[in-house]
């Protein structure tokens, strides 16, 4: 009778997931990662500290003094003199007034027309390079060219736009130097202008949507204009409020284009904050006053990105 060997099977282990590391582990990981980084990183933190931060704290500083340029030092400490000056200047709340009315005129259609833009460079079959080039290219133009080139369109008599009105039989404005039209011309110009820095972060965002999701879309039945407000609209809410934060702040910060087209006119109707901070600080020379007023339009600008941001991410809590 043959005998059977029976085999018993060994036991099967049970091999644990792999736990992250212990604490002794990562203090024993060697150190020093971060030493190239800060290397790299040392060039622009001493110019930031050097032209920005140190600028910053010089003018804050400053602003707590009867400072000028006609003489040295900080002058006699003021305390909160200038900041109570430049409350109850007539002057000082004319010019916030015309830069937040620039910003209302400027702000909606940048976004707005950016975000048509996009959608139609994005969508086009062919010449798509022609039509983000084209956007874009006014972008990149100096603001000196740019305010030469529509002081020119609005010269009477002489300019484009007014050539243009006298062509269609209409009466031809005073762009530059009505009061009540002044504003709104650099508002076109600005327009005109600056479309092409919103265009290309719609662009940007764009293309990041999966084209799955169209495609899904328009076999269930979705048309362009469907897919645009259940897809491309919410899906573009965290570049949406990128740019509107950004549009607000540099709307805010305008100077350039009204200083070299206006100079401030007519009769100070387009003098912005910074131009008044320019003519106290440099034709007035009390740079002392000049610091606190440019001190309270910063503490005015950054309620004003707070306060949107904080909006924004109540109505959307994963941003």
């Amino acid at each position: 009778m043959a005998s059977v060997e029976t085999t018993i099977p060994e036991p099967t282990r049970v091999t644990s997931p792999e736990r992250p590391p212990t604490r002794a582990k990562r203090e024993a990981q060697p150190r020093g990662h971060g030493r190239p980084a800060l290397l790299f990183l040392a060039p622009f933190l001493a110019l930031y500290l050097l032209f920005i931060v140190g600028p910053a704290l010089y003018g804050l500083v400053m602003s707590f003094f009867d400072t000028s340029m006609v003489t040295s030092g900080f002058g006699q400490f003021a305390g909160l003199d200038n900041y109570a000056e430049a409350l109850t200047s007539s002057d000082f709340w004319a010019a916030l007034w015309h830069t937040i009315w620039f910003t209302i005129l400027t702000t909606p259609p940048l976004i707005v027309l950016a975000l048509v833009f996009a959608l139609l460079a994005e969508r086009a079959s062919r010449a798509r390079w022609f039509f983000r080039l084209a956007f874009f290219l006014p972008y990149i133009l100096p603001s000196a060219v740019v305010a030469l080139i529509w002081v020119w369109m609005y010269t009477p008599a002489l300019g484009l736009l007014s050539r243009t009105m006298t062509a269609l039989g209409l009466a031809e404005p005073n762009w530059l130097g009505d009061p009540d039209l002044a504003m709104v011309s650099l508002a076109i110009t600005t327009v005109w202008w600056t479309l092409g820095f919103n265009f290309v972060l719609y662009l940007a965002g764009l293309q990041d949507i999966p084209r799955d999701l169209y495609e899904a879309s328009a076999i269930d039945g979705a048309g362009p204009w469907q897919q645009i407000r259940m897809i491309t609209l919410p899906l573009l809410a965290r570049t949406t409020s990128l740019v509107v934060v950004l549009q607000i702040i540099a709307s805010m910060k305008v100077f350039d284009q009204m200083y070299i087209m206006t100079q401030g006119g007519p009769n100070f109707a387009t003098r912005s904050l910074l131009q008044y901070v320019f003519d106290v600080g440099f034709t007035d020379f009390r740079t002392g006053y000049a610091a606190a007023a440019s001190t309270l339009f910063f503490v005015v600008v950054l309620a004003v990105s707070t306060g949107w941001l904080v909006m924004t991410r109540r109505q959307e809590p994963e941003l």
